[in-house]
């Protein structure tokens, strides 16, 4: 399978995804407050689709939610996959947008399938860390830096803001994607898949042992990152639709509403078996609907 550039090859796959279960249009989109500091929870929009399925993607980017704010009221009854063309656009609030489309096709692609993601047992991917490791980050995960310090494994930070860098004993943070060539293991913002910057990063993630890609946006079909290195992805599932909107509308912690799980590359069975069991199961069911 050729995968070219990791967005190129989701909004393929969203497409594929949706001619195979038939259109899907937009119920509802639901965004969080705009607030001066809103917590992680209020980072993320949701899109939920007429099948009920919800995705998640990054809101905080580039002044993108509050232009989402201006045009939520646009969103509801609009094809999925016009949306999901949005993912290619530079404009950050359609791309935003477009991702939480593919990332909820997907929820609905993984439902239908009967593919269930294992839950996750640590913040880290399930890098497994232990003495000796070197961990490298794309992103500024300071709980995360600051439990692998407690640990006394090394850190490099990529980053993209100039006024974070510096170097201390045990923590580098820096601009510099080529430091993460010393990290035997690596641990990733989902928010690479926004901002023009996965490929990047992969290049220097090559020859690490372990890699994950973590965070809410990663909902969307794995395959061209596991093809490019990674090893875990690590996402949110909704498990109860209506409380979780209710929470993301609020800017309040999502609780029980959704539930971490990880996927990795060894346990995911790749789109194009998902997608021959999910016509199979969709088959079956219009067959049932026939016959009741």
């Amino acid at each position: 399978m050729t995968f070219g550039s990791a967005r190129g090859w989701l909004l393929d796959a969203a497409r594929r995804i949706d001619d195979a279960l038939g259109s899907s249009r937009v119920q509802r989109l639901v965004l969080p407050p705009l607030l001066d500091r809103p917590g992680k929870e209020g980072e993320f929009c949701a899109l939920q689709l007429d099948d009920g399925s919800v995705g998640l993607s990054f809101t905080l980017l580039d002044g993108t939610l509050r232009t989402l704010h201006a045009r939520s009221a646009l969103a509801a009854g609009m094809p999925a996959a016009e949306l999901v063309a949005g993912y290619a656009s530079d404009d950050g609030a359609a791309r935003a947008l477009g991702l939480a489309a593919i990332n909820a096709l997907t929820r609905r692609l993984c439902r239908l399938a009967g593919f269930e993601a294992g839950d996750s047992v640590d913040s880290f991917g399930s890098l497994a860390l232990a003495a000796g490791d070197r961990l490298g980050m794309v992103g500024h995960f300071s709980p995360l830096i600051r439990q692998a310090r407690a640990l006394g494994i090394p850190v490099v930070v990529v980053e993209l803001k100039p006024e974070l860098v510096r170097e201390e004993p045990g923590l580098v943070v820096t601009l510099d994607p080529g430091r993460l060539a010393g990290c035997n293991k690596i641990v990733s913002t989902s928010t690479v898949l926004l901002n023009d910057t996965f490929e990047e990063v992969a290049g220097a993630w090559r020859h690490a042992e372990a890699v994950a890609i973590v965070g809410p946006s990663a909902g969307c079909p794995p395959d061209a990152l596991f093809a490019a290195g990674v090893s875990a992805v690590g996402t949110a599932w909704v498990t109860d639709a209506d409380a979780f909107l209710a929470r993301v509308a609020a800017g309040e912690k999502w609780g029980d509403a959704a539930r971490k799980v990880t996927i990795t590359a060894q346990a995911y069975p790749g789109l194009e078996r998902l997608l021959a069991a999910a016509l199979s199961s969709r088959r079956a069911g219009e067959v049932d609907s026939q016959n009741s």
